[in-house]
C-alpha cells in the first residue's frame, strides 16, 4: 500500500514536509513569547536582592561530600497540639544514616544535640540578617546552644570529623 505521497503507508496518513515547518515555527514563537514573558516579569515584578541572596546562599551549600539529613520530626506538623500552651518551642529532628540531630527553636534561640553524641562544629545558615554564618561547637556529648534565633528560612551544617552534613531547608 501506497500513501498519497508515493510512499509506504504506515497508518498514520499522508505525511507533508510542511509540518515539520509548522512545527519549528510554532516551537520558535513559543521561545520568544516565553523570553517577552521574563523580561516582563524581571521589570514588572523583580526578584527581592535579599530572595537573590538567600537563593545564591543555598546553591552555595550544593556540597558534592555533604550528606543531606531530612527532616523526620516537626513539632508544628507532628505533635498534638496542647491546650492552653502558650509559647511552645518548635522540635525538629534531622536524621541520616546513624546521624541524627535534635533541635529546639525558642524565640531565645537554638538548643539541640547530635546524636550519637559526638563534637560537632555546627553552622547555622540563611536568614536575611547574618552575612556570615553563626557558628556553634557541640561538646563532647553532642550538645550546642545559640543565643541569635533563627530569622527566615535556616538550615544546619555539621561537620563532625571528616563528614559533613545539611539539613534541609526550613523557615524559622
Amino acid at each position: 500500500m501506497t500513501n498519497g505521497a508515493g510512499g509506504a503507508d504506515d497508518g498514520f496518513g499522508p505525511h507533508d514536509s510542511g509540518d515539520e515547518t509548522a512545527l519549528d515555527d510554532a516551537e520558535f514563537g513559543a521561545g520568544l513569547l516565553e523570553e517577552e514573558l521574563r523580561q516582563a516579569a524581571a521589570i514588572l515584578d523583580p526578584v527581592p536582592p535579599e530572595l537573590w541572596r538567600i537563593a545564591v546562599d543555598a546553591y552555595a551549600l550544593h556540597d558534592l561530600d555533604a550528606r543531606l539529613a531530612e527532616l523526620t520530626f516537626d513539632s508544628l506538623v507532628d505533635a498534638i497540639p496542647v491546650r492552653g500552651a502558650g509559647d511552645v518551642p518548635r522540635m525538629l529532628t534531622f536524621s541520616t544514616g546513624e546521624l541524627s540531630v535534635d533541635v529546639e527553636v525558642t524565640a531565645h534561640g537554638l538548643i539541640g544535640q547530635v546524636l550519637p553524641p559526638q563534637p560537632a562544629r555546627i553552622e547555622v545558615l540563611g536568614g536575611p540578617h547574618p552575612a556570615v554564618p553563626d557558628t556553634l561547637t557541640a561538646d563532647a556529648m553532642g550538645r550546642f546552644t545559640s543565643d541569635l534565633p533563627p530569622t527566615g528560612p535556616f538550615a544546619l551544617r555539621l561537620r563532625t570529623g571528616g563528614e559533613v552534613v545539611v539539613t534541609e531547608w526550613l523557615r524559622a
